[in-house]
């Protein structure tokens, strides 16, 4: 869909918004989000019995996915004891669907331009503080050359504003231009390998032309499941307050045959109970339609904004521990899915949500439009989104994870070699996926180790390096681990990109 650049943001509003791509997906004149069956399940007030909450654990450890009831048990429970085994179970499902390793990945924003007025963003379109930029094609080549040829990650998550200027043709040329990318390294070529998309709720028609460029993960939060919340912090005129436009994109983007699809909710505007059975709800729903659950649900937490009256008490409608408890059930209530955890956070908290079942985080962030190529390092709230709170590198990241016996993956195969959507789902649900990510994980950590580590860090990670190759040694049949450790030796020779 092409669109006219200099439209106004109620024209803009009036062209991308089409009832015809939400009402087939409707039951009757409702939509899958029940706010009295869910306001029913959080007002029940008696802490669960030890017998019932063992019995939801162990239907996550068979890896089926909870109702929304028995994920308003879990979120009640409150004894130290049944908390800790449910600590300890959301890492056991995470070690059987995902293996020992953490997936890294950095975003990139290449637009502050929007239409939307939404009270708890930086970016609103009201803030007058904000400077304004969207890249060049040449600027997102440079930025990347940074990323994947100076600090070596291997996937991003392209983020836009929306705004006209932001249309789906920009989106489609900045993915080719990102792709195009070939960066010299110490040892060999950087690349990004995987380009996931946070973006604005799409018609089908341009779900479509993303896929066809090779779009990875296609991002769109709900931020608030509570739709009269909903509608107070998004203003009216403008494409975000038409709640049931966001609710339906991942129904778009299924049809349009992008199969990997990314929810989540921003924790700290209402409450979180509700938003974390919205999510379940999400999850469910998609289950049911395409038999395919979201790839990732992301819990990214209110933080500080420039000029966003909501942004102000940042992340005092959660607390830290509340926050913790709802990232293990919601391990434990979609135990296939992958879980973010950004940079949001600190460095404390994602440690702890890492233990929790949490399988993929960002590192060395810039959140600013152009920030990696410009000089410093330092946060300048009036050009970012809303500010940081774990400003790691990658390398610093790669330590503390090694310090822990968990591996580093860059590991972008699944898709590439089409397990995706229902494929991946059936692969999750089963462990079969994770033994491929033990492997590919191990590749790729050879290849980053040799092509960016210092000699420090790679004494750090040599021990849980060994561990996982003396684990698929182990668990893998002789004539496999023969193949595996014939792509080793040939990354440590300088090849790269191998994978299984």
């Amino acid at each position: 869909m092409t669109i006219n650049p200099n439209l106004t943001a109620a024209e803009y509003t009036h062209t991308v918004i089409r009832p015809s791509e939400i009402d087939p997906y409707l039951d009757g004149d409702r939509d899958f989000i029940d706010d009295c069956a869910i306001r029913a399940e959080l007002e029940t007030p008696a802490a669960p019995g030890a017998g019932r909450v063992r019995d939801i654990i162990a239907k996550s450890l068979a890896m089926q996915t909870l109702s929304l009831a028995e994920t308003a048990v879990l979120l009640r429970v409150d004894d130290p004891d049944l908390l800790a085994e449910m600590n300890a179970a959301a890492l056991r499902v995470k070690k059987f669907v995902y293996d020992n390793r953490i997936v890294t990945f950095a975003p990139l924003y290449l637009s502050s331009l929007c239409v939307n007025n939404c009270l708890y963003c930086g970016f609103r379109q009201e803030n007058k503080y904000e400077v304004r930029r969207r890249l060049t094609l040449a600027e997102i080549r440079r930025e990347t050359e940074v990323l994947a040829g100076n600090i070596g990650h291997k996937r991003l998550i392209a983020v836009f504003g929306e705004h006209p200027a932001s249309s789906t043709e920009y989106i489609a040329e900045s993915l080719r231009t990102i792709y195009s990318v070939e960066a010299p390294t110490r040892c060999g070529v950087g690349a990004i390998r995987r380009v996931n998309v946070n973006a604005a709720p799409l018609p089908v028609e341009d779900l479509k032309i993303l896929h066809e460029v090779g779009i990875g993960t296609f991002q769109v939060f709900q931020e608030t499941y509570q739709r009269d919340l909903y509608a107070k912090i998004h203003p009216g005129n403008t494409v975000k307050s038409n709640y049931r436009w966001r609710l339906y994109c991942m129904h778009r983007a299924m049809e349009a045959g992008v199969d990997d699809v990314g929810i989540g909710a921003l924790f700290g505007l209402g409450d979180w109970r509700f938003e974390v059975l919205g999510l379940v709800a999400h999850a469910r729903e998609l289950e049911a339609k395409f038999n395919v659950g979201p790839h990732t649900i992301s819990f990214p937490r209110l933080e500080p904004a420039c000029n966003a009256p909501l942004a102000s008490g940042a992340g005092s409608g959660v607390s830290d521990a509340d926050f913790l408890k709802l990232v293990t059930v919601l391990r434990l209530a979609v135990p296939y899915t992958g879980m973010i955890v950004t940079a949001r956070e600190s460095r404390e908290i994602r440690n702890e949500c890492v233990s929790r079942g949490c399988t993929q985080g960002d590192c060395d962030s810039r959140i600013g439009v152009g920030a990696y190529q410009e000089a410093g390092s330092e946060q300048e709230a009036a050009k970012q989104q809303f500010l940081l709170g774990d400003t790691r590198s990658l390398e610093e990241m790669v330590i503390d994870l090694a310090k822990k016996g968990i591996i580093t993956s860059f590991c972008t195969a699944a898709y590439r070699c089409g397990r995706t959507g229902g494929c991946i789902m059936d692969l999750l649900k089963t462990g079969r996926e994770g033994q491929f990510c033990k492997v590919n994980a191990v590749l790729t950590f050879r290849e980053w180790l040799d092509d960016f580590a210092s000699p420090e860090t790679l004494e750090i990670c040599r021990p849980v390096l060994e561990a996982e190759i003396a684990a698929i040694r182990d668990d893998f049949k002789p004539s496999f681990f023969k193949e595996f450790i014939a792509y080793y030796r040939r990354l440590e020779n300088g090849e790269r990109d191998l994978y299984f």
